[in-house]
C-alpha cells in the first residue's frame, strides 16, 4: 500500500484554507485505500518526513513557503515525490509581477501593473482609478484592495505598522465585467487538458477570502454562460498560461472577462499553482463536471507525483 503524506496547515495567512484542504485530500485518500498521514508543516517539516517515509507527498499547503518553491525545493532534496508544480514553476506563479513577465513573454493578455512600495501606494494614487492594489506573494485575495472611482483616497492598511504581506505591492488597472476560471491538468511532457469553465458571482463585492471559502460566499455557474468562442479561448489561454510557467499537476488560471460594450475581451490575472481543495472550491466543482469524483482526482494527483523536475 503507498504511504502518502498530506501537508496541510503551514505557516502563511492561508493556514485556516490549507487545513481544510489537507483534511478533505487526507480522507479522499483513505478512501481511495492509501496508507495517509497528515502532517501540520512547520520548521520541523524535514525531521517529520523523515519519520513519517511517505512514497509521496501531497501538498496541500497554500501561501508562502508552502506554495512558492520553498517546501518543493525541500522536497527535491529529500527525493520525495510530490503533487503540484516544481520549484520554479511554483516561485514564479507566487510572484505575481514575474509570473506577468513570463505571460507576457508567451503573448498572453495581462492587465496593466506596476509595483511599488506600500508606503508609497498607501500615500497617493500610483495610477488612475479604478485600480486593484495587490501582495506581490500572496493568495486567496488575502490584502486585496479595490480602489474605485470616488474613493477618497488609497487604503490606509497598506502603511498599518502591523502590515505583514511584504513590503512591495502590486498597483493594477481594474478590468470590468466577470470573474471566470479555468483549471487544467497535466505537464509539458505529458500533454495538458482544460477541464471547464467556471464563472464566479460573489454574493459580497469582489471574490475575496470570504467569497471564497465561506459557504454561500459566492455561486458557481459551470459552465459559464459565455460565448463558445470565449470559453475556447479561455481554456486555450488556462493551457498556454500553465504551459508558460511550465506547471504540472494541477493548476487554476484565473481571469476577467470584459463584456461591457461588446469588447469581449479576456485577462489573464494569475495562475494559482496549489488551488483550494475545499468543499467549495472549483477544481473539485470542475473535475465533478467532466465525471471524474474527488477520489479519483486526487488518486490522479498522488499517481502523477514526480520530483527531479
Amino acid at each position: 500500500m503507498k504511504r502518502v503524506a498530506v501537508l496541510l496547515g503551514g505557516r502563511s495567512a492561508e493556514r485556516k484554507v490549507s487545513l481544510s484542504s489537507g483534511r478533505e485530500c487526507a480522507n479522499a485518500l483513505r478512501s481511495e485505500g492509501y496508507d495517509v498521514v497528515e502532517i501540520d508543516a512547520g520548521i520541523d517539516l524535514a525531521e517529520l518526513l523523515h519519520e513519517a517515509r511517505p512514497d509521496a507527498v501531497f501538498n496541500a499547503l497554500h501561501g508562502r513557503w508552502g506554495e512558492d518553491g520553498c517546501v518543493q525545493g525541500l522536497l527535491e532534496l529529500l527525493e520525495i515525490p510530490y503533487t503540484h508544480s516544481g520549484v520554479l514553476a511554483s516561485a514564479l506563479a507566487m510572484h505575481k509581477e514575474r509570473a506577468k513577465a513570463a505571460f507576457r513573454a508567451a503573448g498572453l493578455p495581462v492587465a496593466h501593473s506596476i509595483t511599488a512600495e506600500r508606503r508609497r501606494v498607501a500615500a497617493e494614487h500610483q495610477m488612475a482609478r479604478p485600480y486593484v492594489v495587490k501582495p506581490i506573494s500572496e493568495g486567496s485575495s488575502v490584502g486585496v484592495f479595490i480602489v474605485r472611482e470616488g474613493s477618497n483616497g488609497p487604503p490606509g492598511a497598506l502603511a498599518a505598522p502591523d502590515w505583514n504581506l511584504g513590503e512591495y505591492v502590486m498597483v493594477e488597472e481594474y478590468i470590468p465585467g466577470r470573474e471566470l476560471t479555468v483549471a487544467v491538468m497535466g505537464s509539458r511532457e505529458a500533454g495538458v487538458r482544460a477541464l471547464g469553465i467556471t464563472e464566479i458571482l460573489p454574493t459580497t463585492g469582489f471574490y475575496d477570502y470570504d467569497a471564497k471559502y465561506v459557504p454561500g460566499g459566492s455561486r458557481h455557474v459551470i459552465p459559464a454562460e459565455v460565448p463558445d468562442s470565449v470559453a475556447r479561448e479561455a481554456m486555450s489561454l488556462a493551457e498556454r498560461a500553465h504551459a508558460a510557467l511550465d506547471c504540472r499537476g494541477v493548476s487554476r488560471t484565473d481571469f476577467r472577462f470584459d463584456d461591457t460594450n461588446g469588447s469581449n475581451r479576456l485577462v489573464v490575472l494569475e495562475v494559482n499553482t496549489q488551488p483550494g481543495m475545499t468543499p467549495t472550491s472549483l477544481v473539485p466543482e470542475q473535475a465533478k463536471h467532466i465525471g471524474m469524483s474527488f477520489g479519483a482526482l486526487v488518486r490522479w494527483m498522488v499517481e502523477d507525483a514526480s520530483c527531479g523536475r
